[in-house]
């Protein structure tokens, strides 16, 4: 009979990982959890729990502004970056025990090592030179980002990974890239004082998300001060005794005392000895899986960011519990895909559900749209220009909500309410029909009757 020292063994103490480990060993498994860095994951260690905790910070410059229109009298006020990320930092150290406390208490046991595989059922810890075998293994060892690895000069740039420990706020930023990281980074090195520039490869960021949400980031962005730099990469970044200086495409450069790139992530999947094992990957070096999260090899799985699904916390807590649940709680579940909600913590934010206008043509062919674009009331006395979003998008078919898209103030936690309705197949006529909360933003997803209509085009 083989012996195996764990039934199941995970490397990658994030997320998808950490649930997996805790469910499994609360159904009775034997189960480990290696980590290199630290507890928690990208998500919690320079991931999405600081970041939004540095959206917090930049924000309140927006609110000494506009308290005067509301009476209120601010004295003069000042921001330090040390102080900033010295709480965060305790923040994330107390989130990090949580994380470790709880596999303790599940019995989980825990190495503070970097793990690789050296069969379907072996895996080594370089800390101790330790090999341990295990029934199950589970691949969670999240994303990286990326930086052009032919760029000249990239020694010189920084991702996100290093932009949570700078020793000082940068007076001037470049953020290269267009995706969630590269706007929510540009919106809070600009909250809080930077002069910042976003280049990005294509003509509007956020590649992928409906249409008029990119249009509306676009407008809104450089009213915040954000520069906009579109259809340009750098070729080359330069080190100057007055910082860095980018090299555009097409020519021109760009100055600036930090630049960062936030360019997409790839699967952390080099050096783990999946060839050893046999483990398929993708195109890109993400790990293959079926539906039930499994890879080529029997005895191996994965979970997150390391493979080709989607990349979201939420995700990978779903694909390390639906995992858990089926080996070891006889509970046969799988994480389903649709209509999951997200978020972007620019400033304003976006929350969006379901699909886009183009992918709702598509699928369903004929569709009836809602817009809605309005000053938040808060903007009425404190004289901000900023507009909101409001969309939805419905199947003229079956009357069924297919997509909703807000930019705006506390458009994620509207955005997150909505989901629950959709996922249950809610219509227009069921938002219709749901009495309105007044005076809020909200109200206006269960007021807009007329459907929109795009302006005639004008005949030469």
């Amino acid at each position: 009979m083989t012996h195996y020292d764990y039934d199941l063994f995970v490397i990658g103490a994030g997320s998808g990982g950490v649930r997996a480990a805790r469910i499994a060993a609360t159904h009775g498994a034997k189960v480990a959890i290696a980590e290199e860095y630290r507890f928690g994951g990208t998500c919690v260690i320079r991931g999405c729990v600081p970041k939004k905790l540095l959206v917090y910070a930049s924000r309140f410059h927006d609110e000494f502004e506009d308290a005067a229109g509301f009476g209120w009298t601010v004295g003069a006020s000042r921001f330090d970056w040390s102080t900033l990320i010295a709480n965060k930092d305790k923040e994330i150290d107390r989130l990090e025990g949580i994380y470790k406390r709880n596999l303790e208490r599940a019995g989980v046991a825990i190495f503070e090592s970097r793990a690789v595989l050296e069969g379907p059922h072996t895996v080594r810890l370089l800390k101790s030179h330790k090999t341990v075998r295990a029934k199950t293994i589970l691949i969670a060892t999240g994303g990286w980002p990326n930086v052009d690895a032919e760029l000249e000069g990239r020694e010189h740039v920084i991702t996100s990974n290093e932009a949570f420990h700078l020793k000082e706020l940068p007076k001037r930023v470049i953020v290269a890239g267009g995706g969630y990281i590269a706007v929510e980074f540009a919106g809070i090195f600009a909250g809080l004082g930077a002069e910042t520039t976003l280049i990005y490869r294509g003509p509007k960021i956020l590649r992928g998300f409906d249409e008029d949400v990119r249009d509306s980031l676009m407008e809104e962005l450089p009213r915040r001060g954000i520069r906009i730099v579109t259809e340009k990469v750098f070729t080359r970044i330069e080190k100057t005794a007055d910082g860095l200086v980018g090299h555009m495409t097409g020519g021109g450069t760009l100055a600036a005392d930090q630049i960062m790139f936030a360019i997409g992530r790839s699967p952390n999947t080099t050096g783990l000895g999946l060839e050893a094992a046999g483990v398929e990957l993708a195109r890109g070096g993400a790990i293959k899986v079926d539906a039930a999260s499994r890879t080529n090899v029997e005895s191996i799985y994965a979970v997150g960011d390391v493979t080709d699904r989607v990349a979201l916390t939420p995700v990978a807590i779903r694909e390390g519990h639906s995992l858990a649940d089926r080996l070891y709680g006889m509970r046969a579940w799988t994480t389903e895909y649709e209509m999951i909600p997200t978020a972007v913590f620019s400033t304003p934010e976006v929350g969006t559900v379901g699909m886009t206008e183009a992918e709702a043509r598509t699928a369903h062919g004929e569709i009836d749209l809602y817009k809605a674009r309005f000053r938040p009331m808060k903007g009425t006395l404190s004289g901000r220009e900023e507009r909101m979003l409001m969309k939805l998008i419905v199947d003229a078919k079956t009357d069924r909500v297919l997509g909703c898209h807000i930019v705006g103030p506390d458009a994620g936690e509207m955005v997150q309410m909505a989901a629950i309705a959709m996922r249950m197949g809610a219509t227009k006529a069921d938002f219709d029909r749901t009495m309105a909360l007044h005076p809020s933003a909200a109200e206006e997803l269960v007021t807009m009757r007329e459907k929109w209509q795009p302006p005639a085009s004008s005949s030469s």
